[in-house]
């Protein structure tokens, strides 16, 4: 049958599709730079000792570019501030660290050896929403009162059907398709099967990453997916439609290359200031305040944007006292900025601050 925007699509197509379109040679030519591109990101960084240090900064980054395709805003300072007291966050901030958080959890299931499932596709959705429910068992549709764009499956036993047919394409290791390729092709599918009332592109953009890792091409969750996609949004919803109206997958899967291989440049570019900065400050540390200094202290400082004297407490490095007196000396140096918030102080990391918000 065919499609209706007025009707649920539920003679949506499983997965995956002809495999002429991913043998065409401008996608196996995209592919091929993509690939370059994640596995430049990945092996960089594997080299260093402790990429942690950027899962905090990065991830919450993505999550603002992803919200912020859903119309959910808010402010580096806001965000980074919140990550750091909580109780500052309006509520739109709250759902973008709701996201980062889905995120990271949902990273760890997968790097832990789990596969996709619907409890974790759920959890995701639960995650980013902070919903009790899950797949829903009630039509919704994309458009307005006067005109529907589309009308996804319905109701919730044909939405379960297409997402085990999802699951298991994306759980498969059998299948000879690039990877990269693969991604492209679910992240439509789930797209489009739209299993939740709300919160289904945050959704998918944080499968997008999880993806990446199940296939073992990327180690920490840190990529800036999003930031494309963001920047790209007319293009990005016009080609969705386009593969449920004209089949069009060569031109949705070279946007999702394109947008692969350049997040990941970017993503590096950012990693690679940020290792920049962390020596320029090491050195700065060393030989203005060799009395405070230690490794320790350094990686704290770059853990997340602002820092506050629990963090140095929580991690032994100092007693209540001795935090206040190493993290004044570093605004003296001009390596932090002190703010009250309420009744706290909270210390920012300048340098790093400057690099996010570009």
């Amino acid at each position: 049958m065919k499609f209706n925007p007025d009707n649920p699509y539920n003679e949506l197509p499983d997965i995956l599709p002809d495999e002429r379109y991913w043998r065409l040679l401008s996608i196996y030519e995209q592919a091929n730079k993509a690939n370059r591109a994640m596995a430049e990101l990945k092996g960089r960084l594997s080299a260093i000792p402790n990429p942690d240090i950027f899962i905090n900064t990065l991830s919450l980054q993505e999550a603002k570019d992803s919200s912020s395709i859903e119309n959910v805003f808010t402010t580096n300072d806001k965000l980074f501030k919140a990550f750091t007291l909580d109780s500052t966050a309006d509520p739109h901030t709250k759902e973008v660290l709701r996201y980062g958080k889905a995120l990271v959890d949902g990273f760890g299931v997968i790097k832990s050896g789990n596969t996709f499932s619907v409890e974790l596709i759920e959890l995701i959705y639960r995650n980013i929403k902070e919903e009790n429910d899950g797949i829903r068992d009630f039509p919704v549709y994309i458009g307005n009162d006067y005109r529907r764009i589309y009308t996804p499956p319905c109701c919730r036993d044909v939405i379960l059907d297409k997402l085990n047919n999802w699951i298991s394409v994306a759980n498969s290791k059998s299948d000879e398709i690039d990877p990269l390729i693969k991604m492209a092709i679910l992240h439509y599918q789930f797209e489009v099967i739209h299993p939740f009332k709300d919160g289904n592109g945050r959704a998918g953009r944080v499968i997008n990453v999880l993806l990446l890792s199940a296939y073992d091409l990327l180690d920490d969750p840190i990529l800036y997916l999003s930031k494309y996609i963001n920047e790209n949004k007319n293009d990005y919803y016009r080609l969705l439609m386009g593969v449920t109206e004209n089949n069009s997958w060569e031109e949705w899967i070279l946007f999702m290359l394109k947008a692969i291989e350049e997040t990941s440049k970017y993503t590096l570019d950012k990693v690679l200031t940020i290792i920049e900065l962390f020596n320029d400050t090491k050195e700065k540390m060393q030989g203005e305040v060799p009395d405070i200094y230690s490794f320790e202290l350094l990686e704290t400082l770059f853990t997340q944007v602002y820092c506050k004297y629990a963090f140095l407490v929580e991690k032994g490095i100092a007693s209540r006292n001795t935090a206040s007196k190493y993290l004044n000396r570093l605004v003296e140096i001009d390596i932090l900025e002190k703010e009250k918030v309420g009744n706290e102080f909270i210390f920012k990391n300048k340098g790093l601050y400057d690099i996010l918000k570009k």
